[in-house]
């Protein structure tokens, strides 16, 4: 089975490496696709650019074979939509293979709104990763959603392309790519938020830097 998570990774941290891998062990993902977004929908535009979040995608991930970096939004003009991408891939992968699209929990909540949901579905499951004792939604539309298609256990995934959604209980690290930017331009610390690999190509590239008039005695401690 294939999993795909797509971020704008700007930076990607281990609250995504981390979560991916138990998706991937408890599910039995034979690989997962980390896509960085090009325009996003839902959020604030990436402020970093794409070259440089696909290579911090592949130094976080290098070493673990399950893992792949992959372009494809970043080649394609227009809004970064989960369908097209799918699309993409069954071009790529035929129409029986399992996908499964990894998601939060708080995005789960907004997948009504997102382009064409039901075609997603139609293309790939849902794994929805979520905390301990998290319930799946308060939203009647999504709750209605969930109760067609839900799945018990991750078996069930692997006896259809798509059209499952299965809530899996993953290790909450509580670390987002906002926090980890104003840390950096406040001259504090991000390490052991990210790979260290990830953290030497931050500095190389002076992504997030602290304003001009505090780097100076700051920067080398922040990184």
């Amino acid at each position: 089975m294939l999993g795909i998570l797509g971020g704008t990774f700007d930076p990607i941290h281990h609250g995504h490496l981390r979560t991916a891998l138990d998706v991937a062990e408890a599910v039995g993902l034979g690989e997962v696709r980390f896509i960085p977004l090009r325009h996003a929908v839902h959020r604030d535009q990436p402020e970093t650019p794409a070259a440089v979040r696909l290579a911090m995608v592949r130094a976080a991930i290098a070493g673990e074979p399950r893992f792949v970096a992959d372009d494809r939004e970043l080649r394609r003009d227009g809004p970064s939509y989960t369908l097209h991408t799918l699309e993409s891939l069954r071009a790529e992968r035929g129409a029986t293979e399992p996908v499964c699209v990894l998601v939060g929990a708080d995005a789960f909540r907004e997948f009504l709104t997102w382009h064409q949901p039901h075609g997603i579905l139609r293309l790939a499951h849902l794994v929805v990763m979520q905390r301990p004792g998290g319930t799946a939604t308060d939203d009647p539309a999504l709750r209605t959603l969930v109760e067609r298609h839900r799945a018990t256990a991750a078996i069930e995934l692997r006896a259809h392309p798509g059209g499952r959604i299965l809530f899996q209980t993953v290790t909450q690290l509580d670390i987002s790519a906002t926090d980890i930017r104003a840390r950096l331009r406040g001259g504090r610390s991000a390490r052991y938020l990210v790979p260290d690999p990830v953290l030497d190509l931050i500095r190389r590239e002076g992504l997030y830097a602290p304003p001009p008039n505090r780097q100076q005695g700051s920067r080398g401690d922040a990184l």
